[in-house]
């Protein structure tokens, strides 16, 4: 149901409590109308936030193990990995173009930012997407694929720190305990050697694709809260379009400077030699490149429409609830060894997430006080 029609319903609602001379009055048949309005908008909602929840939950997950299957069976194009985590953007395009026309209430009628200032915009974001896709395809080519997803978490932490300053998000004692929780957790994975044999020492390629990957982790976290800012004080409106754009445009941007280093870096010469000695066979290859692009993409629509619907740090949460999938079924695909260390790490992380869980779960009990109280107040006036 538009805002208009809601607004329409609820005027007709009292223009028919006033003819008919309700005894239990206007306020009475407003608050009934609005309950009901706020009860359909609340489950639309969260039906919708369940949506994107699940695509965000499955296409990570998929996309993290199928970029450590890459490098499992003979990929090593560092290049390449961080370009698929970019370039699955033109799956977007037929909903951009064949999306009809959407109305909107004169309330959000505002004038559009300029060109040059919505191509700062993707290109800001864009080159440090770029940045992050490099990072993390280097951390989970040194790490096992269990510790990479754990050391992911932290950016949880650095996407609260982040959204304090850029978005207003308040601090609270669940909140502080998430993060410190979420810190421990990442802090006792630098302390363990990789079980996967990729280094032989703490102190070889186990430590640069742990410091690649809290970076990353840090620079994601950027984005998420750039792009909330971006939505709320720039871009203002937030359909579907203006979503499916700032994907699309943020991607392309990326995906440039990702092609860009392929070619320079001398990579694509040996993309042929590693397609015919992929383990797997051609098909596999291509094929487990292809769905590696298609999962992150479906997963940015995900958490960018999280951050419209709810905030950056909201959609991180989510992010973070493949924590404990991707480990557990690392062990079975990639034979990874759950050790203690990580385990402790594991649950650490979990603790960190449903503190978090349960602070929004404060929230949403003081937002629907609030609401109770307005609506309390209009049938008053009204009466």
């Amino acid at each position: 149901m538009e805002v208009d029609d809601q607004v329409k319903q609820v005027q007709i609602t009292i223009q028919g409590a006033k003819e008919s001379n309700s005894p239990e009055g206007v306020g009475y048949a407003v608050r009934n109308q609005l309950s009901s309005v706020s009860l359909h908008s609340q489950y639309k909602r969260w039906i919708l936030l369940t949506f994107f929840a699940i695509i965000v939950i499955f296409c990570q997950s998929a996309a993290t193990l199928l970029g450590r299957l890459y490098y499992e069976k003979g990929g090593n194009s560092k290049w390449l990995s961080a370009l698929t985590q970019v370039v699955g953007f033109p799956i977007l395009m037929p909903f951009l173009y064949n999306r009809k026309n959407i109305k909107h209430n004169s309330s959000e009628q505002t004038e559009p930012p300029s060109t040059i200032v919505l191509g700062s915009i993707y290109m800001v974001l864009g080159t440090l997407l770029a940045a992050v896709a490099m990072l993390f395809a280097v951390g989970l080519l040194y790490l096992p694929v269990s510790t990479f997803s754990l050391i992911s978490a932290s950016q949880l932490g650095f996407n609260a720190l982040f959204s304090f300053f850029l978005n207003s998000q308040k601090f609270t004692p669940f909140i502080v305990n998430s993060l410190t929780l979420l810190t421990i957790s990442s802090a006792l994975l630098v302390l363990q050697a990789d079980s996967s044999g990729s280094s032989k020492s703490p102190n070889g390629k186990y430590i640069i694709g742990f410091i690649c990957t809290v970076i990353a982790a840090a620079g994601y976290s950027l984005i998420l809260s750039l792009s909330q800012f971006a939505f709320n004080k720039i871009l203002k409106k937030q359909t579907v379009k203006e979503l499916l754009d700032f994907i699309i445009y943020e991607s392309f941007v990326a995906s440039c400077i990702m092609l860009v280093g392929l070619f320079a870096s001398g990579e694509w010469k040996t993309l042929t030699t590693e397609m015919n000695e992929f383990e797997l066979g051609k098909t596999s290859y291509t094929m487990t490149l292809l769905w590696i692009a298609v999962c992150w993409q479906i997963f940015s629509v995900g958490m960018v429409g999280l951050i419209v619907k709810v905030s950056s740090l909201f959609s991180n949460v989510i992010s973070t609830l493949s924590l404990p999938i991707v480990p557990i079924l690392a062990v079975f695909i990639f034979k990874d060894k759950m050790s203690g260390v990580k385990a402790v790490a594991m649950l650490l992380a979990l603790w960190g997430f449903m503190s978090y869980i349960y602070q929004h779960y404060l929230d949403d009990l003081e937002t629907k006080s609030k609401r109770e109280g307005v609506t309390d107040g209009i049938s008053l006036v009204q009466n």
